[in-house]
């Protein structure tokens, strides 16, 4: 299996938890509320670098090193692998760098979007060409408030593109035209950001585009108008950017969904070997608000996304019991789930035993909880249980078997 030790291999993958120690640390287990923990820094972003394709803005995201880690040790080149919340992808990307086949879901479609190009990009030079070819004088300015963002000149421009991708790679289409659908992706993470390298002046990234009544703010306290950016120029920088290094060939058959989490008629019953997945947690992000200009340069009314919002911890247990119900329909018997979920309200709320429990009763063996410990984490005491119950900047991920 890819060269992974046989202590590695599915049947004993808890024991090899809790034996890891490549970090040159132990691993802590203990039990915590019922439950088994094991703690150690499994996976950074220094001990696998990961591909630059990767590098697509998205809030909440969890990194590449976190799919791969549960890839490489619980499944064959050619099986599926599946995230039902894929959000930008990094699960379907990743595991399609691996050779494995790719399969997403998500709620906005965004997440088809900001995926499908990655998992069968175009050379630079192909975008090159097709961006030669647009109008880029045939655009409006409209809508004006968006001036608060981009100069009247790169305003023109988007809209120019905007109209052009209506036209190559439209929002109805399954399969567009893969060169039009890798320039609107790379578009989609230009928009907004602090530096030369967006299309707007000074603002937040595109993960967390902020009102147009907060970026007049921002402009009047710097003082800046937004300047005229070359659109196309950028769009080709980021393109080499994210393609500097080689992708696997051929690529894998996969498939990508819009849909709720809780049923995906798209997959199969048992043809799925793993799921790494991170649902939304309660209300903490605003994943709506965060990607309004997202939608609009996409053609998406973002109102009519009917992304879950849940403020009350059984509320949000209620939907992953039925999300964790469909994972072990997909699943295949000895297929693996490893459901990441982060820290919330300060640590008053471990969404981690949530699942545990929402998943009593479903043929998933619940295996333990890993905790991987961050780089960036606030406490002193990292590999104690004061760790756990104070809270961390940390990954949390339950992890199940089908039986």
């Amino acid at each position: 299996m890819d060269g992974v030790p046989e202590t590695t291999r599915p049947a004993a993958f808890a024991s090899e938890i809790t034996a890891f120690a490549e970090g040159g640390r132990p691993t802590a287990t203990f039990l915590e509320g019922g439950i088994p923990y094991s703690e150690n820094a499994f996976w950074t972003a220094r001990q696998r670098q990961a591909h630059p394709i990767h590098e697509i803005s998205y809030r909440a995201c969890f990194k590449p090193q976190l799919p791969a880690f549960f890839i490489q040790r619980l499944t064959a080149p050619g099986e599926a692998v599946y995230d039902p919340f894929m959000g930008r992808g990094t699960t379907p990307v990743e595991a399609a760098l691996l050779g494995r086949r790719a399969a997403g879901n998500d709620i906005n479609p965004l997440g088809v979007l900001l995926t499908r190009p990655r998992l069968a990009p175009p050379t630079p030079d192909r975008v090159a060409a097709a961006l030669a070819a647009v109008d880029w004088e045939a655009g409006g300015t409209d809508p004006a408030e968006l001036l608060a963002f981009y100069s009247p000149t790169t305003l023109r421009r988007l809209n120019a593109l905007r109209s052009w991708l209506d036209r190559h790679a439209p929002l109805t289409e399954d399969n567009p035209e893969p060169v039009a659908d890798w320039i609107r992706m790379v578009a989609l993470n230009r928009l907004t950001g602090h530096s030369p390298g967006f299309f707007s002046g000074y603002t937040m990234p595109p993960n967390q585009a902020v009102s147009v009544a907060a970026q007049r703010r921002i402009n009047a306290r710097l003082g800046q108008t937004p300047p005229a950016r070359d659109v196309a120029a950028l769009i080709r920088k980021k393109t080499r950017a994210l393609l500097a290094k080689p992708l696997p060939s051929p690529v894998l058959p996969f498939r990508l969904t819009t849909g709720p989490a809780e049923r995906n008629p798209a997959i199969a019953d048992g043809t799925v070997a793993l799921v790494v997945t991170s649902p939304p947690f309660l209300d903490v992000v605003q994943y709506a608000e965060d990607n309004w200009l997202r939608c609009w340069f996409a053609g998406i009314d973002a109102r009519s996304v009917p992304i879950a919002r849940h403020a009350s911890p059984a509320a949000w247990q209620a939907m992953m019991r039925d999300v964790l119900a469909e994972i072990a329909r997909v699943l295949r018997p000895g297929g693996h789930l490893a459901f990441e979920v982060g820290e919330v309200r300060n640590g008053t709320v471990l969404l981690e035993r949530l699942v545990w429990q929402a998943a009593e009763g479903l043929p998933l063996d619940r295996l333990c909880v890993m905790v991987n410990r961050q780089d960036f984490t606030k406490t002193a005491n990292c590999w104690g249980v004061a760790n756990n119950r104070r809270g961390t900047n940390s990954n949390r991920i339950v992890v199940m078997r089908r039986r």
